[in-house]
């Protein structure tokens, strides 16, 4: 790990076209004392952010206060609304919280300012490694891992009985397929032409062995090398094309969300799934609410993200946040105080327990509570242990555009043609040969 200077570098494509709007940049408040106060711009959770923030003013005993300003629902549009203000060096943003698909991208324009030296150490030790690695941007360490999140595989216990399968050992998703069709049952995916879609893409060829891009820490998009017309990518397409043509996806396939996914495996149609940690949670709170038999609750098992080829480790997909300090901020020494407060393991565990959103801290995991509270904890450690983040480039908006393009509705695919095709289509997108 390096810490440089930062270079200034040209806006990069799509950042540019912000500027372009002549938006006026919001400017930072004055908190009408001598006590600067912090401007974090979070993502919407059940409160546990601004229950950190006011921790930290308290623990900071008149050094800084820390202020909450919330950011849309959905990362697309964090995304826009921090870039614009961003391009226009909108000095009230202090802090932010970034999906870690975007670290490399704001990296890219000179709109974070780098860890400094004094921190790395505490920011990285002990810590999930690619939550380290989406933080990381030509190896500096630009941002901060905050929480993290992956997906686990679900399982009825009773279909996965039936089947013969031992959840004890790694499964593949072609025993889970096959389980799933002999008994006619569902296997739950994410197939809607959203993020998630590029979620389960992802996670699928980075299992195989490969990557969608090859070379993230380049800087142009003409020197952007892609990966996915390759055995990898044609594994990939294979296991979406399975689920489409034995029907295990189930009729609305191509509409699966998160919360459509679970529903259905909640359902006497449940067989399997992959899907984040919030399954257990929302699950066990349906029984409490009368809604679900406890039936249902006891018949679901997890483990590990299913494997594409046996011998080889999945790699199941990283999710979560990443602390970012604004580069236009008046106040960088302070909100690297403060980030190095928010990011605390305790914290982090708290975090977890009030609104189930795992640390990247492996030491949380080893808080009493949170293995009394949820008795997935466990599963989710090793599982962000081997999880492998998405393509980490400045240009990532463009790739996973392509991805839900080309490779939706997943009964479209194919293993002989679509990964050449989704590859040809992105890299015409980023040569400026054609629009998303």
């Amino acid at each position: 790990m390096r810490h440089t200077a930062r270079k200034h570098r040209p806006w990069r494509t799509g950042l540019a076209a912000f500027a372009l709007l002549g938006l006026v940049g919001i400017t930072g408040c004055s908190s009408g004392s001598s006590t600067p106060t912090l401007t974090w711009y979070i993502n919407p959770d059940n409160g546990g952010q601004a229950k950190i923030a006011e921790q930290c003013t308290a623990e900071a005993d008149g050094a800084y206060r820390i202020s909450t300003s919330l950011l849309p629902n959905d990362a697309p549009s964090q995304r826009e609304q921090l870039i614009r203000r961003l391009a226009s060096q909108d000095s009230s943003i202090d802090i932010m919280s970034l999906d870690p698909v975007y670290v490399a991208e704001m990296a890219n324009a000179d709109y974070l300012t780098p860890v400094p030296d004094e921190y790395i150490e505490e920011f990285t030790e002990g810590v999930i490694p690619s939550s380290v690695e989406s933080s990381t941007r030509q190896g500096e360490l630009v941002a901060t891992p905050f929480w993290a999140n992956t997906q686990l595989l679900w399982y009825r216990k009773s279909v996965a009985e039936a089947a013969g399968l031992d959840m004890s050992k790694p499964v593949t998703w072609d025993q889970i397929i096959d389980a799933a069709a002999e008994q006619d049952k569902r296997v739950g995916v994410q197939g809607i032409r959203a993020e998630s879609l590029t979620v389960w893409v992802n996670a699928m060829i980075e299992s195989a062995g490969g990557s969608i891009v090859k070379n993230p820490d380049s800087d142009g998009a003409e020197e952007v090398e892609l990966g996915i017309d390759s055995e990898a990518g044609r594994s990939a397409a294979e296991i979406m094309a399975k689920i489409g043509s034995t029907g295990v996806g189930g009729p609305q396939l191509s509409n699966l969300d998160e919360n459509a996914a679970m529903l259905e495996f909640q359902s006497d149609d449940g067989g399997f799934m992959v899907n984040w940690p919030f399954i257990y949670p929302a699950t066990k709170a349906a029984v409490e609410a009368g809604s679900l038999d406890q039936a249902v609750l006891d018949d679901i098992g997890w483990t590990i993200y299913p494997r594409v080829d046996e011998s080889q480790e999945a790699r199941p997909p990283l999710g979560g946040i990443n602390l970012g300090v604004g580069a236009f901020s008046e106040h960088p020494d302070l909100a690297y105080q403060a980030v190095s407060c928010i990011r605390e393991p305790e914290k982090q565990a708290e975090y977890f327990l009030t609104d189930g959103n795992a640390p990247s801290n492996l030491a949380a995991f080893d808080d009493p509570e949170v293995q009394k509270q949820f008795p997935v904890a466990q599963t989710v450690a090793e599982s962000l242990k081997i999880s492998a983040a998405r393509p980490l480039t400045p240009y990532y908006n463009e790739v996973t555009g392509g991805i839900q393009k080309s490779w939706h509705p997943p009964g479209s695919v194919d293993p002989e043609s679509t990964p050449a095709r989704s590859q040809e289509f992105i890299l015409e997108i980023l040569q400026g040969e054609r629009l998303l």
